[in-house]
């Protein structure tokens, strides 16, 4: 009987348990209306900002929703590269995109910044705007993310802008709203991009904090306003928002350049994407290699194939064949002054060169915090958020899965103190039994009271 009680509890303890695992997320139901999602870039974004600096409506974002405190970007940390590999989920040398400015030697073909719509090179992966597009009664739209501009796969987003820097902040939020709101089909899936705070990065360095300050104070001003414009236009409560950044920001000095004229003629080779990784082109790879290789103490000379593989960053052929790597904070030049006081482009495991993610929604948890995930993990949590096949990529839903209330997620301390509560509950129920059992007399059978033959006469009167 006791057994069988004890059973009879140890299986309600498992169904509540159950239960409250699959609730576990917030205890909310996912919406059932068509998932939506705008995607936004704040460039240069530096992850420790958020505790240097006074943001109240990103932190009010923040609160409302989750918070990813360092995302590991993808090697090189440089704008173009990072931007594709968050729409992607690719490495670099998978995507094709692998600096600011590249080569293409079989062809002659040049990229940078000011030449970059020529869809040859961006069409060695899928974006996600573009598999969002393939969808039926599904449409994208864009202002001035990197690449959206140019047809790639020879698809567009339904509605995009132009890249144009004098584009105030505000203007590319209504035309966002705009489509969001009017759009027919209905825009499932959008970008916003601004340029700072990479800029004053640039220009001051992230250790200027009076100046960082300030822009850091208009772009927490721009969420606001972001916020504000989705709450008046009834779209807060059912879109979902992921802002997060490419990159973070180094602090350079005048004290710290590496000076390639002294250690190599500029004219054995061609510098295709600068400091501080520079991509070699050499006439004579062996020659100008020996020539680099002890160059400087503070920067490391890769030959192509010779390039770690935990940066993933040698599988593709724009990718020249001698590589610069400059250690943090030091700024490679040919033979000239300091050109800006804050750079990107190092180390991607370094802390200064990784950016954050705040993400606020239905498909989103509340409150929550995460230490951190990699750049290429965005991708396929956007792509289940939208109900998309995500294309081959190299990131993992598992390691972003806690931010979402439809995914069951549970720590090793959580998972820890549920089995230790559940045999304390099932230790305590043993012990009551066992009380229990030993307070109840035992039952004993009756028996007929016998008289012996020697007892005395029974008194009876």
């Amino acid at each position: 009987m006791h057994v069988e009680i004890l059973s009879r509890m140890r299986f309600l303890v498992i169904i509540l348990l159950f239960n409250g695992i699959i609730s576990y997320s917030d205890g909310k139901s996912v919406s059932k209306s068509v998932p939506r999602l705008l995607l936004v870039s704040f460039d240069g974004f530096r992850a420790d900002y958020l505790k240097k600096y006074e943001l109240p409506h990103l932190q009010d974002f923040i609160k409302a929703g989750v918070l990813v405190e360092h995302v590991t970007n993808a090697f090189i940390t440089k704008t173009f590269p990072n931007h594709y590999s968050i729409v992607t989920g690719l490495y670099e040398e998978s995507h094709g995109i692998v600096a600011n400015e590249m080569f293409d030697n079989d062809t002659q073909k040049n990229f940078s910044q000011f030449n970059d719509t020529d869809s040859f090179w961006w069409d060695e992966a899928i974006p996600i705007w573009v598999s969002n597009e393939w969808q039926e009664n599904k449409t994208s739209a864009s202002a001035m993310w990197p690449g959206t501009d140019v047809k790639i796969h020879d698809t567009l987003p339904h509605f995009f802008m132009k890249y144009n820097y004098s584009v105030s902040f505000s203007e590319r939020v209504e035309k966002i709203i705009e489509w969001l709101n009017s759009s027919n089909p209905l825009v499932t899936f959008a970008t916003l991009y601004w340029e700072e705070p990479d800029g004053s990065g640039h220009k001051y360095g992230p250790e200027d904090t009076k100046n960082m300050a300030k822009v850091l104070h208009e772009v927490d001003n721009h969420i606001g306003l972001l916020v504000e414009k989705l709450k008046v236009s009834k779209l807060w409560e059912e879109i979902n928002v992921i802002i997060t950044s490419d990159h973070g920001m180094a602090q350079c000095s005048q004290e710290r350049l590496i000076k390639l004229d002294r250690c190599v003629d500029s004219s054995s080779y061609k510098l295709i994407d600068r400091s501080p990784v520079a991509a070699i082109l050499p006439n004579n790879v062996t020659h100008v290699y020996d020539l680099l290789k002890n160059c400087s103490p503070n920067m490391k000379v890769y030959l192509k194939e010779e390039i770690p593989e935990r940066y993933h960053y040698h599988h593709n052929k724009r990718i020249q064949p001698i590589i610069l790597v400059a250690d943090e904070g030091w700024t490679i030049v040919q033979n000239g002054s300091l050109p800006r006081l804050g750079d990107h482009g190092y180390d991607d495991t370094l802390p200064s060169m990784q950016p954050f993610l705040a993400a606020h929604g239905p498909a989103f948890r509340k409150n929550y915090r995460l230490n951190s995930i990699r750049t290429i993990d965005i991708y396929p949590m956007m792509c289940h958020i939208l109900g998309l096949k995500s294309q081959p990529n190299n990131g993992t839903l598992s390691n972003s899965k806690c931010l979402l209330v439809d995914q069951w997620c549970i720590n090793v301390p959580e998972a820890i103190g549920i089995v230790i509560g559940v045999f304390m509950i099932l230790t305590t129920l043993m012990c009551l039994i066992i009380i229990t059992k030993n307070r109840t007399p035992p039952l004993r059978p009756f028996s007929r009271l016998q008289l012996q033959e020697d007892d005395d006469d029974p008194l009876i009167g």
